[in-house]
């Protein structure tokens, strides 16, 4: 039998009480009034509502030893990016590593494998490998439905995974960037439940008005809160917070805590913060996750102060994971899993040959995942068009890391390199390799370092070569946390010697071949237009 005491804050009730949990076998047996107690509050434990473990750059079990510093108890967990590279078997991979830690990670089953028929992907999962996996019981809900242009045209295998779903009780997630109105009714109207993708106010209404809930999504690239969060105030029951995708650096600085102070902060009802942090997740995707109710796992944080979010303990299922300034979860056995094919590429390879001194260019935007388009005059040289760092219009290329076969080379602005090039095999969503950067040069020599890594990061320029390899999945690490972010603000501050001024360049390149997200964006087989679903020739 264990107890401890402080003030303790009813989610359901909706009432702070000086109190008493407790507990034994992982399940509160009571919770009891006392006089006095210690000056801390116990909290429900934190859900991220919608976020992608694979983004983090860890394995899941590394995840964990970072996450529950800050009060995370459970993710809701789409493994979209690994499932992409590997299919089935990355599926399997997160659940069995996520298994041998405290931490709760409910994973759904990968809707869109690949997200887009315009690129090349590691793994197709067809409509009965979706429904196989949803009738396990490790997977919680249908993960987010990419292919919003496939529910409003009634494509019969879309609507096949959500019936699937739906049969088994299980929920649907959205992913739905800028359907407003009668589009976002027939959206909603497929079954699909929630979505993270609202970037405007008018957005977000229009989702709720048709019965979706809408998480709102602050992770190290995409950042909609200051949209959205005031919405918090007339649809307090409707709302949820999430990440989506958050980097290593970020998440040892925090995770949904964070969010939680800040919108403390700005005056908002605790137990309306506490309703979109913990409940709802709990409630809408039934979550066997705590919310400090009697016969409720034994799930809950203790801070010092609500404001502040500093997280002194956390507990799950009755034991502290993380108590006195340290995790209490051990070393874990894992095992590596990828799908790469590593080939040497040549400066010759990135060469646009064309006459046409006008070219579409991808106008990238700091923190967000949507992307601008513009035409430009480039210069054209022997039948070869030339980036123009001078004017920061930088070549940007994908190359298929499945199969050896020619880049996709076009042109983008906003990355500010001066001088070299950055690279990842972190490529939403196929995870082939992008690379953007001011020669054919130095393109060729930030892709071969993640070749010959069969996985990463890389950044080069003059003689300086630096790659953070990534050989599970080539998109996770299993190093630590510690060594992972350190090893990511090296290769980012590089990026920033090299002139570039984003908050977030190696999360924001990641989202250039992106293509479920307008407007213009790159493929391994070419630039590609979100808004019309279609390439545009150079």
């Amino acid at each position: 039998m264990k107890r401890i005491q402080g003030k303790i804050a009813d989610p359901i009730k909706r009432k702070i009480f000086n109190g008493e949990i407790v507990f034994e076998n992982g399940k509160i047996k009571e919770i009891n009034r006392v006089d006095k107690v210690p000056n801390r509050y116990i909290l429900p434990g934190m859900v991220d509502a919608h976020i992608h473990i694979e983004s983090s750059m860890l394995i899941p079990s590394e995840f964990a030893k970072l996450a529950v510093r800050h009060g995370t108890v459970a993710t809701v967990s789409d493994p979209h990016e690994i499932a992409n590279v590997c299919g089935k078997e990355g599926v399997e991979y997160m659940i069995e590593n996520g298994k041998k830690v405290p931490l709760k990670f409910y994973f759904g089953a990968p809707s869109c494998v690949p997200a887009t028929p315009f690129e090349t992907a590691g793994a197709v999962l067809d409509v009965n490998d979706v429904t196989e996996l949803l009738q396990r019981d490790e997977i919680h809900y249908l993960a987010e439905m990419m292919n919003w242009p496939g529910v409003l045209n009634d494509d019969p295998d879309v609507l096949a995974k959500i019936r699937a779903a739906q049969k088994l009780g299980k929920p649907v997630d959205g992913h739905a960037p800028g359907l407003k109105g009668e589009r976002a009714k027939k959206y909603a109207s497929a079954g699909i439940s929630t979505d993270h993708e609202s970037f405007t106010r008018q957005e977000a209404l229009d989702k709720l008005e048709a019965g979706m809930l809408i998480a709102i999504r602050e992770g190290s690239a995409a950042k909609n809160y200051d949209e959205l969060i005031d919405l918090l105030k007339d649809y307090p029951g409707k709302m949820m917070f999430c990440s989506d995708d958050k980097h290593p650096d970020d998440l040892i600085r925090g995770h949904i805590n964070k969010i939680v102070s800040r919108t403390l902060a700005k005056g908002f009802d605790l137990f309306d913060v506490l309703h979109a942090a913990s409940v709802l997740p709990v409630q809408h995707y039934k979550l066997n996750v705590g919310l400090l109710q009697p016969g409720d796992p034994a799930d809950f944080i203790v801070v010092d102060a609500p404001e502040a979010m500093n997280v002194l303990e956390t507990w799950i299922d009755g034991e502290p994971v993380f108590k006195d300034g340290r995790v209490h979860i051990g070393e874990i056995d894992s095992t590596r899993i990828n799908n790469f094919t590593p080939y040497e590429v040549l400066p010759g390879d990135f060469k646009l040959k064309s006459e046409k001194a006008g070219q579409h260019i991808i106008v990238a935007h700091d923190g967000e995942l949507i992307t601008g388009s513009e035409v430009g005059n480039l210069e054209v040289k022997n039948g070869e068009v030339l980036a123009d760092p001078e004017r920061d219009i930088l070549k940007i290329a994908v190359v298929n890391r499945y199969e050896k076969q020619p880049p996709a080379v076009g042109f983008i602005k906003n990355f500010g390199l001066k001088n070299g090039a950055i690279a990842s095999s972190v490529g939403h969503d196929s995870h082939n390799i992008i690379v953007i950067g001011t020669t054919d040069k130095y393109l060729s020599r930030a892709v071969n370092l993640i070749m010959e890594h069969e996985g990463g990061i890389s950044a080069v320029h003059g003689d300086k070569e630096d790659v953070l390899g990534l050989p599970v999945g080539g998109i996770m690490s299993d190093d630590s946390g510690e060594i992972v972010a350190a090893g990511y603000e090296r290769l980012s501050n590089t990026s920033r010697e090299m002139g570039s001024t984003l908050k977030a360049p190696f999360m924001l390149i990641s989202f250039m071949a992106l293509l479920v997200i307008p407007s213009l964006k790159m493929s391994d087989k070419g630039l590609f237009d979100g808004e019309i679903f279609e390439f545009i020739e150079q």
